[in-house]
């Protein structure tokens, strides 16, 4: 019976999706030969948009991607492209005024958007960190490094502990700091939270900072003590003083959180730590049985009284998988491969385009909604990419 159902989940499988199907889409479509680096946009029905904006999110999750890619796969194409994307971001996205990086540039590298939206930071942390482990460019360290004291500087709030969503150029405060027009204008979010512990947790891989050390600490601390709920599910938006100010559940970032904290507690490698958060990362994994679909896909959201966004968008399952795998590597309780299974049959399915790339998301009938990007500043190759990493790692390490 085990042996089935291990060798159901084949390594060859995610290396195929996320070499052919992932990374060859954004090699093939989205190098900008014309105006440098990257073009910022394809819609839906795979149209380029030449002169899109470009976004620090796109940019650094590029790097991320093609770093990452690169220890799997020593492929010289995705050195070049990791290279291509660190350069662009040195030499446009970088203020050397203020220090940090913009928000978005025009499709000719002319800044638009001068904001400091600790997010973006926060992955340029990620994505230098990364892009150091295959180059060794002390620069890219060294920026990873002054960024992270800009955060702990600027962002940090000494008095009630967490950070502040976004700042202008010179680190002043802001009326309007949402991420996207998606989000509430709330100080202080779950989002931003998650993402600066990810940041941190790859940084201290290379860079054994006491500092570094302690906000990584205390940054697990606060989303297990302040961001999840007595269901385990992730509170999203808060004020300055930590008034909860929404009762929103997001699957996706629920079960993207139980396995980027435990990759957390597993780095800083403290004993009485880690075995708390293992124990909270199965029950957050367990929170989000009830937003599996019929068909094995994982729905957007709900709140106290329900579902209120059946689609099914391409992260949550990406992260789904690696979540699920997770929980199995904890527990060894085979209910978190079969429902792993059921996901990616329902990934294959519906959201993996055959003409490359995945498809934003579907509606709970699976027909693909085509009026959100293939490529853009929120649909990146990350999500589905780390996933694909993430399994072939682990399965080649477990099994």
């Amino acid at each position: 019976m085990e042996s089935v159902t291990l060798k159901s989940i084949d390594s060859q499988d995610f290396e195929f999706i996320l070499e052919e199907n992932i990374l060859q889409f954004w090699i093939q479509h989205m190098v900008d030969h014309e105006n440098g680096g990257f073009y910022g946009r394809i819609d839906g029905h795979n149209k380029l948009d030449a002169k899109a904006n470009k976004s620090i999110i796109l940019n650094t999750r590029i790097l991320w991607t093609f770093s990452a890619a690169y220890q799997n796969n020593q492929s010289i194409e995705y050195k070049r492209m990791a290279d291509r994307a660190f350069h662009y971001i040195l030499n446009h996205f970088e203020d050397t005024k203020y220090g940090g990086f913009y928000w978005e540039l025009d499709f000719q590298g002319n800044v638009v958007d001068h904001k400091k939206q600790t997010y973006a930071q926060s992955f340029a942390i990620y994505a230098l960190s990364e892009y150091y482990k295959i180059s060794k460019d002390t620069r890219s360290l060294e920026l990873a490094k002054r960024t992270f004291q800009l955060i702990e500087t600027n962002a940090f709030d000494v008095d009630k502990n967490g950070y502040q969503e976004a700042l202008s150029q010179s680190w002043q405060k802001l009326d309007d700091v949402r991420l996207s027009e998606k989000d509430m204008n709330a100080t202080k979010t779950m989002n931003t939270h998650l993402h600066i512990l990810e940041a941190y947790t790859n940084l201290f891989r290379i860079w054994k900072s006491e500092l570094l050390e302690a906000q990584l600490n205390n940054l697990i601390e606060l989303m297990s003590s302040t961001f999840i709920s007595e269901d385990y599910h992730l509170h999203l938006f808060f004020d300055d003083n930590w008034t909860l100010l929404s009762d929103e559940i997001s699957f996706g970032h629920d079960i993207e959180a139980s396995w980027l904290m435990h990759e957390a507690a597993e780095v800083l490698g403290k004993e009485e730590l880690l075995m708390d958060i293992e124990v909270l990362a199965v029950k957050m994994v367990d929170s989000i049985m009830p937003g599996i679909d019929h068909d094995g896909g994982l729905m957007n959201e709900a709140n106290p009284k329900g579902l209120v966004d059946t689609d099914k968008h391409w992260w949550p399952q990406a992260e789904a998988l690696v979540g699920l795998y997770n929980a199995y590597q904890l527990t060894s309780n085979f209910d978190y491969l079969t429902q792993l299974n059921r996901i990616w049959d329902f990934t294959k399915t519906n959201l993996i385009d055959p003409e490359g790339e995945w498809h934003w998301r579907v509606d709970r009938n699976g027909v693909v909604i085509r009026d959100e990007d293939k490529a853009g500043p929120w649909k990146c190759p990350y999500h589905n990419s780390r996933a694909m990493l993430e399994l072939i790692t682990r399965i080649k390490s477990f099994v």
